[in-house]
Formats: structure tokens, C-alpha cells, sequence
């Protein structure tokens, strides 16, 4: 019977925590990986029983794969800090390590807090693959959405994880705009040149993908602002990554004399 190590990287998640912690609460060990809290969540963690450790924050995937690192069993459980397990994929994930699991990681159906609702259940869930074998995963290091990557057979399970996350269209908002932001550097050091043609072709596909085929039109309203804040997500990654570019290449073009200097580059951790 396996053994199984739950991690979580977090920095003031007081308000979600409680929820992602009592949901795995049945692990054998509970890893919390915390980069400079101020709040609650180092009490909830040990009023949980977590082992706590600490760490600056190296970025989303070094910090990930950080925490890995630390657990002692040879399976893993990734949680983000406002996400949780329901009650059916408890059960799952109990009744795999109570046996011999036939894959090296399993896939969770993600459902989504959609600001004032949770999503409909007809609504197309993306997966996301959290629970692995820790001697045959790591983390990618992809520089916004780091997530597991497993050598072997990957297998889904049909109990839903639950994301707290998004819980105001501000806060959406302001995620994406992180996002978007922190993908630049990436993007420019691949050696790639911006196509700004992107800015105006692919948001409304990017719309019409969420709102229609991923069926977020079951949400309502909710399900059609989110759709926009994406569109918006995918205009935002291609217009500052042109912004880079054009203020390196024509900085100050057309300014008049004496005017301040351009800012720097924004980078954020979001």
C-alpha cells in the first residue's frame, strides 16, 4: 500500500486553505511550501497537521518542483492553495492507495468557481493532472502554468477538484493580467518575434471556443464574462509581448524634447 504526500505552495491563502487542507485530510503527509505569509495560513496549516517549511518565491514551477522535493512518500498529491478535493475524488484517490495504482499519474476534471456560482456540471471541464508517482514526475518550468509532468501512463479519474480561485471578476481580471505579463520574457527569449495580427484574430476565437464549444453558455452570465476575460487573456499575451518588442526597437519615437524616459519593463510575480 503506497503511501502519499500531499503538497501545497502558498503566500497568504488564509481565506482558501482551510478547504484545500481538510479535503486531504485522510494523506500521510501534508507539505506546505510557504514563501512569506502575513496572514492565517501558517496557523491553518498547523492546526492541520502540515510540515511547514519556507522558501522565497523562486517562481511558479521552481517553487512547485521545491516543494516536491521535500515530500517523503512515493506518491504526490499537487493541490494550489484554493483548490480542493471533493468528496468523490477523496474517495478515488483513497482506493487507489489503498491498492496498487496501474498508472504513474492520474487526471482530475477540474470544476470552477465562476465568480458567484460554481459552474454548471454540463459545462466541458479541462483536466488537470495531480496525483503521480514522485519518482517518475516533476514539475515543468514553464514560467506562468507549471504543472506535473509524468513518464509513463496517465489515467483520469471522475471525481472533480474544485478551484476557489476565481471568486470576483476583479480578481479574474487581475489574474490574467499577472499572467499575461509574466509570459513575456519567456516568450521573447525564445527567439520568436511577436505577430501582432494575433491580437486581432485570436481573441474571438479564443471567446467563441470557451462560450460555445467548451459550453460555458450553461453559466449564464457568469459563464459569458468569464469567456470575455479569456478572449481578453489571450489579446493581452500577444499585446505586451508586441508592447516589449516596439518599446525596445522605438522607445521615446515621436516624444517631445524633454519628456521623462520610458519605465522600465513591468515584470511581476503576480
Amino acid at each position: 500500500m503506497p503511501a502519499l504526500s500531499v503538497f501545497v505552495t502558498t503566500f497568504n491563502n488564509a481565506r482558501t486553505l482551510e478547504a484545500c487542507l481538510a479535503s486531504v485530510a485522510f494523506a500521510d503527509e501534508i507539505v506546505v511550501l510557504d514563501s512569506g505569509s502575513r496572514d492565517e495560513t501558517l496557523e491553518i496549516a498547523r492546526r492541520h497537521g502540515a510540515r511547514i517549511e519556507h522558501q522565497p518565491f523562486l517562481g511558479y514551477g521552481r517553487q512547485k518542483q521545491r516543494a516536491l522535493e521535500l515530500c517523503r512518500h512515493p506518491w504526490v498529491l499537487l493541490l494550489d492553495a484554493d483548490e480542493a478535493l471533493s468528496p468523490r475524488a477523496q474517495a478515488e484517490v483513497r482506493a487507489l492507495m489503498a491498492g496498487a495504482p496501474e498508472a504513474a499519474g492520474y487526471r482530475f476534471p477540474r470544476h470552477e468557481q465562476r465568480f458567484w456560482r460554481m459552474c454548471h456540471p454540463g459545462v466541458r471541464h479541462n483536466r488537470f493532472l495531480r496525483l503521480f508517482e514522485a519518482a517518475r514526475g516533476r514539475i515543468s518550468e514553464e514560467p506562468v502554468h507549471a504543472a506535473p509532468v509524468v513518464e509513463g501512463k496517465v489515467a483520469s479519474l471522475s471525481g472533480p477538484l474544485y478551484h476557489f480561485g476565481e471568486t470576483s471578476v476583479r480578481v479574474k481580471l487581475a489574474k490574467v493580467s499577472a499572467y499575461a505579463a509574466g509570459l513575456v520574457p519567456a516568450k521573447r527569449a525564445s527567439g520568436r518575434r511577436a505577430r501582432p495580427w494575433m491580437m486581432l484574430l485570436y481573441p474571438p476565437f479564443v471567446f467563441l471556443r470557451a462560450f460555445l464549444f467548451k459550453r460555458l453558455f450553461l453559466d449564464g452570465w457568469a459563464g459569458f464574462i468569464a469567456a470575455v476575460v479569456m478572449a481578453q487573456y489571450a489579446f493581452l499575451k500577444h499585446a505586451l509581448w508586441y508592447e516589449a518588442e516596439s518599446f525596445e526597437r522605438e522607445a521615446g519615437r515621436g516624444m517631445p524634447e524633454g519628456a521623462p524616459p520610458p519605465p522600465p519593463p513591468e515584470h511581476g510575480r503576480g
